[in-house]
């Protein structure tokens, strides 16, 4: 990364307004997310939030989209549900757009389809920020039941709940709009930045909390079997923190880089004049291409079973009360209490987690990478791999390549997505920023630094100087094969030069 050149370019105006713009409408987001929407005691559900996002019995759904949300969730605020809709809509489309041939022509179309399927999302995403909206108001409302024995919508009246309702739902759709406006600036993707600048402003809250049940006494050391004074613990604490992050933020930046890049040659023909192809690029594929799709699928899919559990347990046969109260005790967040008591049932929950992100892993690599297309394109432009033949041949290898690939990435997909649920068991506090988190911050940090470097190197070009040596194409016959013979520029003064640009007196 060339710093001295993003510095550099901070002083062109057209730049450091976009850096600003970008800025400023990421602090109407985080100013937007303490907005809480209106309700009639305020006080009672602050308490009872707060009691319910610091326990470790909350899930790790509504802990994980907390963070994504920037605190909204725990604030109660008119951006709960945040960029949920958005994003649900989006992977709609892409497997959609699979299925569908006519979407799947339209995506093949260019610029002008890719925006259609564009409109499409954001239509797509009024309807589900509506559907959501609902969701999240009985989700939090439930688990706060479960948790504080409060109904924090006890006195609501259907006027309310429209007026709760439309304000998440505007909320939703007017981040939605701030992400492409972001989007727009051209340094960097609107709403990755929104959910980056959301899991940041948690890092503060989640240190006070792992800190503060340090020095409470808490299970950390019990389960270790230290026993230290509160400040020596303090310190013992922070430094072990301190270098798990940076164990796990150098394994992340690795596994978000990492990726297998294949050698494609392409054929050299002639036609007239003029020689084509004969050169040699590279595929890449990467180790992780699901990204943190798969984790938010499984953590969409653990939340329904407690759910269930939970309206069971209102019900009238003894039966169904006691379906649903193992329900809700197998797909609990575990912690340091839990396995503490033994028994298999504390083992559900991560074992399930982690077995439905390998296989949501598979499922959405499968979507998105396209083996069968990428070999036809190859063919169409005449490029090969070296010693596979074109077509299915090609066809073949790469779905062997990527399956390989898959496993290794599933694996470690799903052990980051665990390390909340490990961190949990040894500090008996609810931790909700961990792997996956961290890799949300590697992707879009080395991706937004990438935009902005090459935006830089966009508005500071005239900056460089002429190189000394060019190629002459004045020759026909080099000329009309794309060649040229290298020669030397002409050094001249800065004078002459200057003399030589001037026009002439009439």
């Amino acid at each position: 990364m060339n710093w001295r050149l993003i510095g550099r370019s901070l002083k062109n105006a057209d730049m450091r307004k976009r850096v600003l713009a970008v800025l400023g409408m990421l602090l109407v987001f985080r100013i937007l997310a303490h907005i809480p929407i209106p309700l009639s005691d305020p006080q009672t559900l602050k308490q009872v939030l707060e009691s319910l996002y610091t326990s470790t019995q909350t899930t790790q759904l509504l802990s994980f989209l907390d963070v994504l949300s920037g605190g909204a969730l725990a604030n109660f605020s008119i951006m709960l549900i945040g960029l949920g809709p958005y994003i649900n809509a989006s992977i709609i489309m892409q497997l959609l757009t699979k299925a569908i041939p006519k979407l799947e022509a339209l995506n093949k179309e260019g610029e002008f389809g890719r925006k259609k399927i564009n409109q499409y999302t954001r239509l797509l995403t009024l309807p589900l920020a509506i559907i959501q909206s609902i969701g999240a108001i009985y989700l939090v409302r439930q688990s706060a039941q479960s948790v504080g024995g409060i109904d924090i919508l006890a006195n609501a009246d259907p006027t309310q709940w429209i007026l709760m309702v439309c304000a998440l739902t505007g909320g939703s759709m007017l981040l939605m709009w701030l992400g492409e406006l972001i989007t727009e600036q051209g340094i960097g993707n609107g709403i990755s930045l929104l959910v980056t600048v959301g899991i940041v402003s948690q890092l503060p809250a989640t240190a006070a909390s792992l800190f503060a049940s340090v020095t409470q006494g808490d299970a950390t050391w019990r389960v270790l079997g230290i026993t230290l004074p509160v400040d020596k613990t303090a310190l013992i604490f922070a430094l072990i923190v301190l270098f798990v992050t940076l164990i796990v933020t150098y394994l992340v930046v690795k596994l978000n880089e990492a990726a297998r890049r294949l050698t494609i040659h392409y054929a050299k023909r002639v036609q007239g004049n003029r020689a084509y192809g004969g050169v040699t690029t590279t595929l890449p594929i990467k180790l992780i291409t699901a990204g943190v799709v798969p984790i938010i699928f499984a953590l969409a899919f653990l939340s329904v079973p407690g759910f269930v559990g939970q309206i069971m347990q209102g019900s009238d046969s003894a039966r169904l009360q006691e379906i649903g109260t193992n329900l809700v005790l197998w797909f609990q967040n575990p912690s340091a209490q839990t396995f503490a008591q033994g028994g298999w049932e504390p083992y559900i929950y991560p074992v399930t987690y982690f077995v439905l992100v390998v296989l949501f892993t598979y499922f959405y690599t499968g979507i998105t990478f396209n083996s069968k297309e990428i070999s036809e394109n190859l063919q169409k432009q005449g490029g090969f791999l070296e010693g596979i033949r074109s077509g299915k041949q090609t066809e073949k290898f790469l779905n062997r390549i990527v399956n390989r690939l898959t496993l290794f990435g599933a694996l470690s997909l799903g052990i980051l997505a665990l390390m909340p649920i490990i961190g949990q068991i040894f500090t008996n506090s609810n931790i909700a920023l961990g792997g996956t988190s961290v890799l949300i911050l590697v992707a879009v940090a080395i991706e937004t630094l990438r935009q902005i470097e090459s935006r830089a190197l966009m508005v500071t070009y005239d900056q460089y100087e002429q190189p000394d040596f060019f190629y002459d194409t004045s020759e026909p016959a080099l000329a009309a094969s794309g060649g040229g013979r290298l020669r030397m520029r002409d050094r001249l003064p800065v004078s002459r030069k200057n003399k030589s640009d001037k026009k002439p007196k009439k």
